[in-house]
């Protein structure tokens, strides 16, 4: 029922659209449209807190159920069926997909409500959710693969949703192929498992040829692995990390995550909140045994995380676009998430991932309704004082700083805690306290560049946009028909014509005409409607309280006592608790340090408020009404970006095309495609030649041909 719900929504929507809005008209069919989209994602979440609540009555060895519908793959050598997975990490997955996917849906049914493509936009939304329910459902790869595919192919629709603006389709294009960089590498460990798996001599059950689902491949990992020396046990979870810093948006692979800021502002809600940018989190996670097996790869796992966290973090102080610090703020996340996880800490991990979800989300919504409070213009140079007209939506966001910050009791204060103490007192790679300092860091800058968006936007007197609108083309997220028509002239994208029929265009003009509403000096934000801001209060109270909730209001449980459990850890320990190494002795912690670190750790993130709220207390300086030196230097990360394009896409470009013009063109092409079809020409040309039609010249090659054959026989005989 859980996949089921969304699947069906998305026939529904594929189906039926039109004729709804046909048969009711636009206003009362979109809301039946709107209706029938959040109605499967709801209630596949009501359906996972049932499943949550009945299996947390379970001893944890219980806790798994795994349900076969059919064999997809039936060979001799392999069998795939296409089978389910109910556990603690399924589980906690689908209660977030589901949860906080719902809401994005409900808020996206007034964001969306003037968008000419209102019924594509949720068809798409609800097979994204169905695709990412099959992922962390999935029991074994190849299902987990389709589910991973799947996200990767909704994220390219949705990010060119407005696909008339050349530069949301160059988006799409991007997140695609670099994706596919990190599917390669997930593909690869794929069949390096199974040649793994179907080459052992290990005691595998009877008759299994399973290889390649969960409950054949975690078990036996310690037995298998081994078997085929270090590099294969090092090769193994490489090459999944190759896919999930793909899909996670991990250095050197991020580069499509910020650009996805091109599609609608749900859309980049669910992205960077609920599906597909965890999904890399979830795969380390769910496969953790692999990783604990060896140590060079948790070494680069929590390596690559602690890296991309602080480089995020520092290209977020560059951004002027509201969505783009969010897009940064994710990316810097996500590496956390991995910290977590390269030091062995696989629930923190994913706690981290839950209480993300919750002020993630919040965020880009509240910045969704910062975009339509302000004309959907995304500048932040442009906003301040929007506290005064757009209360609820500050309340909130309010809610989600002070929680992304770190500071207690908001949820983000729990999780990022633990990954810090975990990356402090590690037994499971080098120089933990290095680790340890650059997640500190990132904690002052993650406070730091939150608390500059949130000045900028909602504090001081001074309201900018009636001064005149800085960068007057940064109004990107529109969801409306008249913000295609105005981006696709922007993009010097020929026209809308080429998009449109004729009564299209002309609704179009009418509407472009009637409702033109680029920010202007006289402009009043307004809230949002009821629709909008509900899920904001609702993702409000969940980063409030979520935190505090999930840990049973202790996350220090071993400096209280074993009888106060920590609830998240305690639930997802089946799914997630270190199989290879006994918790003890791979975390060697000090009550004394660990208070320590606590304190150090709420200090970062005060220190990293106080000191931007002193830095933009009056406004915006006058340095950054044009970005320069080091900020401006920041914002172009680094110039890890461009450095990227002329490497791979110029450099790399010019010799492809050398390459193609040599060898494929000129070998391939020139020498066994079309230099065969010559050779077999010219030799029929030759043979040709002996088709004279003239009677004597047969009788004269008869003649010669019995001479030889005679001359032949005679030679042969007399030998």
């Amino acid at each position: 029922m859980i996949l089921l719900a969304p699947l069906a929504g998305f026939l529904f929507q594929a189906a039926l659209d039109k004729k709804i809005e046909q048969a009711l008209g636009k206003a009362a069919g979109r809301r039946l449209l709107g209706f029938f989209a959040v109605l499967p994602v709801a209630l596949g979440f009501v359906v996972s807190v049932v499943l949550a609540v009945n299996l947390a009555g379970l001893d944890e060895h219980s806790r798994l159920v795994i349900t076969a519908w059919f064999n997809w793959i039936d060979l001799q050598t392999l069998r795939v069926p296409f089978e389910l997975r109910i556990d603690p990490l399924s589980l906690t997955m689908c209660l977030i997909v589901t949860g906080v996917g719902s809401l994005i849906h409900l808020y996206a049914t007034g964001y969306m409500a003037d968008d000419r493509d209102y019924p594509r936009f949720f068809t798409y939304f609800n097979l994204f959710i169905a695709f990412m329910l099959m992922l962390v459902m999935g029991n074994n790869l190849p299902l987990v693969f389709i589910g991973w595919e799947g996200v990767g192919l909704c994220s390219y629709l949705l990010i060119g949703f407005w696909y008339e603006d050349i530069e949301n389709a160059k988006a799409a294009n991007k997140a695609f192929i670099v994706n596919r960089i990190g599917d390669w590498g997930f593909a690869l460990g794929i069949f390096l498992l199974y040649w793994v798996y179907a080459s052992s001599q290990a005691a595998l059950p009877l008759n299994e040829t399973r290889y390649l689902s969960f409950d054949v491949l975690l078990p036996f990992a310690q037995q298998v692995l081994p078997e085929f020396g270090p590099l294969v046990v090092t090769a193994v979870p490489l090459l999944l990390f190759v896919g999930a810093v793909g899909k996670s948006a991990q250095w050197p692979l991020y580069l499509w995550l910020p650009d996805a800021m091109a599609g609608p502002t749900p859309v980049s809600a669910l992205i960077h909140a609920a599906t597909m940018v965890t999904a890399g989190v979830y795969l380390v996670a769910r496969t953790h045994v692999f990783f604990e097996l060896a140590p060079i790869a948790m070494a680069v796992v929590a390596g690559i995380g602690a890296f991309t966290a602080l480089f995020a973090a520092t290209v977020a102080f560059g951004q002027t676009d509201i969505k783009k610090v969010l897009a940064y703020s994710t990316v810097s996340q996500l590496g956390y998430m991995f910290l977590a996880c390269g030091v062995g800490a696989f629930g923190a991990g994913m706690f981290h991932v839950t209480t993300h979800a919750f002020f993630k989300a919040l965020l880009f919504l509240g910045s969704g309704a910062v975009i339509v409070a302000m004309a959907h213009n995304q500048d932040m140079r442009n906003y301040g004082n929007l506290r005064k007209y757009i209360p609820i939506t500050y309340a909130t966001m309010v809610v989600a700083w002070l929680a992304i910050a770190g500071i207690p009791p908001f949820a983000g204060f729990w999780s990022k805690d633990e990954i810090l103490s975990a990356a402090f007192f590690t037994q499971l790679v080098q120089a933990p306290q290095l680790l340890w300092l650059i997640g500190w860091i990132t904690a002052f800058l993650t406070a730091g560049y939150m608390t500059r968006m949130m000045m900028l936007t909602f504090f001081g007197q001074e309201e900018r946009w009636r001064k005149g609108v800085v960068g007057a083309h940064a109004h990107h997220d529109h969801a409306s028909t008249h913000d295609n028509a105005a981006h696709a002239a922007h993009a010097d994208f020929s026209n809308t014509e080429f998009f449109l029929s004729d009564e299209e265009l002309a609704a179009e003009r009418e509407h472009e005409e009637a409702h033109h509403h680029d920010l202007t000096p006289d402009h009043e934000p307004k809230e949002v409607s009821v629709s909008m801001w509900f899920p904001l209060a609702v993702l409000a109270v969940l980063s409030l309280a979520g935190g505090a909730v999930l840990s049973g209001l202790n996350p220090f449980a071993h400096l209280l006592g074993a009888h106060l459990p920590h609830l998240f850890e305690e639930w997802n320990h089946p799914s997630v608790g270190l199989s290879v190494f006994d918790p003890e002795g791979a975390f060697r912690k000090s009550v004394a340090i660990e208070w320590a670190l606590i304190a150090a750790s709420i200090g970062a993130a005060i220190c990293g408020i106080a000191f931007f709220v002193r830095r933009y207390a009056k406004g915006l300086p006058e340095s950054e009404v044009e970005l320069q030196g080091v900020q401006k230097l920041a914002g172009e990360q680094w110039l890890y970006d461009k450095t990227m394009v002329r490497l791979f896409v110029d450099i790399g470009g010019k010799f492809a095309n050398a390459f193609y013009r040599i060898f494929d063109a000129g070998v391939i092409d020139g020498i066994f495609v079309n230099g065969s079809a010559k050779l077999v020409g010219a030799f029929g040309l030759l043979l040709r030649r002996t088709q004279t039609g003239l009677v004597r010249f047969y009788a004269f090659i008869m003649a010669v041909g019995v001479i030889a054959l005679l001359s032949y026989v005679i030679y042969v005989t007399t030998r």
